[in-house]
């Protein structure tokens, strides 16, 4: 167990993660806050959401990683290294602008930054699934869960930090740095040996994916899992901040244990996650993992009983944030794990932006769903959503699997 968990395959995922995690809050929290400095609109401020886009939709390009091999370090690591040099270089790039005189310079400039983000994104789950053996993938994904979001607490508390301090330009200068190590990973890290042969064509890179999928038994049914597995718990935690602070709760202390000790929490539970799916593998991790989300839900329940108690607060938002990394790390794990290595970019792709739909068209009613049933109705609708996508394991994941004779 040991001699896995301080292997340098592991140690290259949690920093791959760190790389991705990095660039994704430099085109949202901090390039809010500098724009919010400078006197910029609030509407072009929330219209600059629209650059995000590329994240959403990087299952457009990613046949060209499955499909082409640069003349240089192998099929992943050649794409990885240059669409990281590409998001250094758009990241100082960026540092250049100013959002006062020139936001749609700025606009342009943060989109080339999240596509060559999302490109990386796209390479890197590619590569950690053609990297790690299927027993290691738990462990491996959560790894990655971890590097993700220290990236992104760099990235958003330490560059607003740094932005108190220094100028902008100058923070988004060093977090041009910090995707440093993320290149050395790349240069001294092994290219995965696959059997499968690359797609012959353009058009064999966008087609097979989908057939390939498509013609498995349960292709319907885990796709529908996907959608479903986490709607309660993203949900709930789309109006958390406004129900803490309708309980009573202050801004310093939502800071404080929320942030602080829910960002801990979520580490540990990515970890724990990670190690207890290399016992008792992937499929019934979800199932376990699944059940303590929901119960975590049930817990805001509670805590709109009690009111305003830290204790409980640190309570609820520490087993919420523990079960909702374990639970994240068996997610990632299992989308990794049904991709077919011939395809892994694009069907990875696929399946990862699929995961973000409930994020965004789940969350949108929820301020209206809390209005009429009050929180704690609410947060017990969002623990009955829980069921479907666990009832949806019965298909193809049972916790006890009928043995072949």
């Amino acid at each position: 167990m040991l001699g896995v968990l301080f292997s340098v395959r592991m140690l290259v995922a949690l920093l791959m993660g760190f790389s991705c995690g990095l660039p994704l809050l430099l085109t949202i929290t901090l390039l809010q806050a500098w724009m919010k400095e400078k006197g910029v609109n609030l509407h072009v401020i929330g219209m600059m959401a629209l650059v995000g886009l590329p994240y959403t939709m990087k299952f457009l390009w990613a046949p060209l990683f499955d499909r082409f091999t640069l003349p240089f370090l192998g099929r992943r690591r050649g794409w990885l290294l240059l669409s990281q040099v590409a998001l250094v270089a758009s990241i100082a790039a960026l540092a250049l602008t100013d959002p006062g005189k020139s936001p749609l310079l700025v606009a342009v400039t943060a989109f080339i930054v999240t596509f060559f983000s999302a490109s990386q994104d796209i390479v890197v789950d590619a590569y950690r699934r053609e990297d790690l053996p299927d027993e290691e993938l738990g462990l491996g994904s959560s790894l990655y869960v971890n590097g993700y979001r220290v990236g992104m607490l760099l990235a958003s508390g330490g560059g607003l930090i740094l932005a108190d301090r220094i100028s902008f330009p100058v923070v988004y200068g060093i977090m041009a740095l910090c995707m440093l190590p993320g290149i050395v990973t790349t240069l001294t890290a092994r290219e995965p040996e696959v059997e499968e042969v690359p797609p012959s064509s353009l058009k064999a890179a966008v087609i097979e994916p989908l057939l390939e999928y498509f013609n498995r038994r349960d292709a319907f049914w885990m796709l529908a899992f996907i959608l479903f597995y986490k709607v309660g718990d993203t949900m709930a935690s789309a109006m958390t901040i406004p129900f803490y602070l309708d309980v009573g709760f202050s801004k310093t202390e939502i800071g404080a244990v929320v942030k602080l000790f829910g960002f801990w929490a979520t580490i540990a539970g990515s970890l724990i996650g990670g190690v207890t799916m290399i016992r008792m593998g992937i499929n019934r991790a979800l199932w376990v993992f699944g059940f303590l989300q929901a119960l975590s839900t049930a817990g805001f329940a509670l805590l709109a009983r009690t009111g305003h108690d830290i204790m409980m607060l640190s309570a609820v938002i520490g087993f919420e944030n523990l079960s909702g990394g374990m639970g994240t790390a068996a997610f990632v794990a299992f989308m990794a794990s049904i991709t077919n290595k011939k395809f892994t970019a694009t069907q990875y792709a696929l399946l990862s932006s699929l995961m973000g739909v409930p994020r965004v068209l789940a969350s949108a009613p929820t301020g209206y769903l809390a209005e009429g049933m009050g929180w704690s109705w609410f947060f017990i609708f969002c623990t009955v959503l829980a069921i479907p996508g666990m009832l949806l394991l019965m298909k193809f994941a049972p916790f006890f699997p009928e043995r072949k004779e």
